[in-house]
């Protein structure tokens, strides 16, 4: 039986997941699979499957943790992708590097090791996923027009995954700044 899949992330306003993703689909880029637009988010800590009372104690220490952290603004404002550049894995949209972020980020990661998950170890990359799996013929290259919005980010949810569905993602918690 497969387990479904959990991770705390930051969801972006409704109206900006609408003219990211618009803007992402009238490039027409050369992808096999786009994130759904009720998916899109900035992920702060992948958990994986996860046992409930690890994922219940998760959702307390990390609660706690980021209980004194008030609603910051973030930007996007580049475009970035992870892989080679001429066939690249994923294409997603960057943030700019906030320093209230980064202090969020880092509390919910503590909080999950301290919960008991074994968590990346690669230094934060703050990104929104938009497209996976190069599928083009030609090299890839960036849109010439970058995306730009600003934002106010005032909650982090526990997302779970439902591969089998769209959207993919479901809240399980949210936490309000």
């Amino acid at each position: 039986m497969k387990r479904n899949h959990f991770f705390y992330a930051l969801p972006l306003p409704a109206e900006v997941k609408r003219e990211l993703y618009e803007f992402v689909q009238n490039k027409e880029l050369p992808f096999s699979r786009f994130v759904h637009q009720e998916d899109l988010h900035l992920t702060l800590a992948f958990l994986g499957a996860a046992e409930e009372d690890k994922l219940n104690a998760s959702i307390e220490l990390v609660a706690e943790a980021i209980q004194q952290i008030d609603p910051f603004p973030l930007s996007i404002h580049s475009l970035g992708w992870f892989g080679k550049k001429t066939s690249p894995r994923i294409f997603w949209a960057g943030v700019k590097e906030e320093e209230q972020l980064y202090t969020l980020q880092k509390k919910v990661y503590e909080a999950c090791r301290q919960a008991g998950f074994e968590l990346d170890r690669k230094p934060f990359r703050p990104h929104i996923t938009v497209a996976r799996k190069w599928k083009g013929e030609v090299p890839f290259e960036l849109p010439a027009d970058a995306f730009e919005k600003n934002f106010l980010t005032n909650s982090v949810v526990l997302y779970e995954t439902h591969l089998d569905k769209l959207p993919k993602y479901k809240v399980k918690h949210q936490f309000e700044l």
